[in-house]
């Protein structure tokens, strides 16, 4: 979702409300003074802190049964089923040797448009430790996101702390799954 577009959108409600009650020129200043807020979901896979946008993250459950499938890439940890849906799981650390007695805590089921009109992927995404959400007005620190990680496409700074911003777009370009 561009998040430019919802910020227009936005400011352009805020703008009709505000000429409607007959306060245009202050409400204007307002919705200039006050950026909109995008709220994130923090988790941890493996050693690195990642973060999605809020409205790309349809639910966190708790480690489902998931089954393997055979001849996969290492990354795909295999499927579950999500209420009649077929969901893929990734695991994005997976170049971090995660011990295999010790299983991700949490999936982060994220969901994206798909190359077809009306058409929706839903992803499974491993998560150690599901930190919670964090709202912030500020931008993510695009220069600073790693070269090395092609599915990062910025850094939040939240808490003192970093996190690896996912893009969606980037990490279905970079671990393919099958869609089922």
């Amino acid at each position: 979702m561009d998040y430019t577009a919802e910020q227009a959108k936005l400011t352009a409600k805020l703008a009709e409300a505000a000429q409607a009650s007959g306060a245009a020129a202050e409400a204007a200043a307002i919705v200039e003074d006050r950026a909109v807020e995008i709220q994130y979901c923090i988790f941890r896979a493996g050693r690195e802190r990642f973060c999605l946008p809020v409205l790309d993250v349809e639910e966190v459950v708790e480690w489902p049964s998931v089954t393997d499938l055979p001849l996969s890439p290492s990354f795909l940890m295999g499927i579950f089923n999500l209420r009649g849906s077929i969901v893929p799981v990734i695991d994005i650390a997976f170049t971090e040797g995660r011990r295999a007695d010790l299983p991700p805590k949490h999936c982060v089921v994220a969901i994206t448009k798909g190359a077809e009109a009306g058409e929706f992927l839903r992803l499974g995404i491993a998560a150690d430790e599901v930190i919670g959400t964090f709202s912030t007005s500020d931008p993510l620190l695009v220069d600073e996101a790693p070269a090395d990680v092609p599915h990062c496409c910025g850094m939040l700074r939240h808490e003192d702390r970093l996190a690896l911003a996912l893009s969606l777009k980037r990490l279905t370009e970079s671990f393919p799954v099958p869609v089922i």
